[in-house]
């Protein structure tokens, strides 16, 4: 069964000047290039999470969370309740370096809590095993996402070196 896929793209962007989710990089938008990258790498079904913005997003179920403004766990628990799935993988729009070579590194592991990491420093993405959904929507407050549920359960953490093929710095200025 493959595992789902859930983009976190509801955020304002501050700092970049906008929602990111919307912006082209690469002549792609940021959140096409996201649902892009997840289906490459084997996640079905996808859902995007969208906020600030909110638009059409081809090949994905989108959520539309209405408390965006409260932070990234209001997103995170908004697309975990929307799906049905064993496992989800999570990642955020803004990750352009992202691939999906990284991303079914994830999809291929056995792993029911994972985190990605880079040269050793974790990131994004993150699995979520059915079992740990609850946990984290518990943990998943303003802007704290799942980190807190990841750091109290790292005995069950797998953590899956991406960095040779994925680059996790996230957009923060235009």
């Amino acid at each position: 069964m493959p595992a789902a896929g859930l983009v976190l793209a509801a955020g304002e962007g501050r700092r970049f000047g906008g929602p990111k989710a919307p912006a082209i990089v690469d002549g792609e938008r940021l959140v096409d290039r996201a649902v892009r990258v997840l289906r490459e790498g084997g996640c079905d079904p996808v859902v995007v999470v969208l906020g600030a913005w909110i638009g059409d997003v081809p090949d994905a179920q989108v959520v539309v969370n209405d408390d965006w403004s409260a932070g990234m766990g209001s997103s995170l628990r908004a697309g975990l309740a929307a799906l049905d799935a064993d496992r989800v993988v999570v990642t955020l729009v803004d990750l352009p370096g992202m691939t999906g070579a990284a991303i079914r590194r994830f999809v291929d592991s056995p792993a029911r809590l994972a985190q990605g990491a880079f040269d050793g420093e974790r990131g994004h993405p993150v699995v979520i095993g059915a079992e740990h959904v609850a946990g984290v929507t518990a943990a998943a407050v303003g802007d704290r996402g799942a980190r807190d549920y990841l750091r109290d359960h790292s005995a069950d953490l797998t953590i899956i070196e991406i960095g040779d093929v994925a680059a996790g710095d996230d957009l923060d200025e235009r």
